[in-house]
């Protein structure tokens, strides 16, 4: 493994230890408590869920089918909390792939060794690449024991889906932070920048999606490819994970010409 990959990781490993045990915890807990839930319908069942304005429920991705395995999985688990810890996670990556260090004073001694620009940021990339997957794999282990042990009653291979959903959007917005930082050096306006996609994406392919002006917008917003497929009830969709990874690649490429090509200072 490349030497510049591993003290990448090294730089990442709090980060990334802080949240894999903080994403766990949270599926633990929380995937632990179906037990309890598909034993009270008279609580969660739809005549309960039905009380709960139209917009917290769109927000939760319909609360449909609550008291059910696969319907408890999506509306708790992987329809918003999931997602966005591993999307916060990836953006502190791509943060200090390039803009902290540079704001740190540290990017500018780097730059100077005998290696090219692209390389390097590839290389972080890599880093950043490696350490989500291995946060990815824990989690979805933890996830599917949890699941099997309350009677969850979702195949592996479908909470598999879900979970690689979850980690390519991360991947594109860690990669869009990076890209963000790369060309400008600026942690704070790329995070912003990440912040800003991350929760109107979500909500126009949520609470918008029954608002015709801004509906259009779906096609933007990455949530769309993750969420329309329903991993968790139909498996991978491949296509639109395909259109994720795509567009991460394209992001990736702007970052690299972008960092190429600008001026880093201290």
């Amino acid at each position: 493994m490349p030497a510049l990959v591993m003290q990448s990781l090294r730089e990442y490993r709090r980060l990334l230890i802080g949240w894999t045990i903080g994403i766990s915890v949270f599926m633990s807990i929380y995937i632990g408590i179906y037990a309890s839930i598909k034993e009270s319908p008279e609580v969660y069942g739809p005549a309960a869920l039905a009380k709960y304005p139209g917009a917290l429920k769109d927000l939760m991705g319909g609360l449909a089918d609550f008291t059910s395995g696969p319907g408890f999985l999506q509306s708790v688990v992987y329809q918003l909390f999931v997602p966005m810890l591993f999307i916060a996670c990836a953006c502190g990556i791509g943060n200090r792939a390039i803009a902290q260090p540079e704001e740190d004073g540290l990017l500018e001694l780097t730059v100077t060794l005998p290696i090219e620009r692209v390389r390097l940021l590839l290389q972080r990339f890599g880093a950043g690449l490696l350490g989500l997957l291995a946060a990815a794999v824990l989690t979805y282990a933890i996830a599917w024991a949890v699941a099997t042990n309350v009677g969850v009653g979702v195949p592996a291979d479908r909470i598999l889906a879900a979970h690689t959903g979850v980690l390519l959007l991360a991947l594109f917005f860690g990669t869009l932070t990076l890209a963000v930082g790369a060309a400008t050096g600026r942690k704070g306006l790329a995070s912003a920048v990440a912040a800003v996609w991350t929760i109107g994406g979500y909500a126009i392919v949520t609470i918008g999606q029954n608002v015709s002006a801004i509906a259009w917008l779906k096609w933007i917003s990455p949530f769309h490819y993750y969420l329309e497929g329903k991993p968790i009830y139909q498996g991978f969709p491949v296509g639109d994970y395909l259109v994720l990874a795509g567009a991460t690649a394209v992001l990736l490429l702007t970052a690299a010409l972008a960092f190429d090509r600008r001026d880093v200072g201290v």
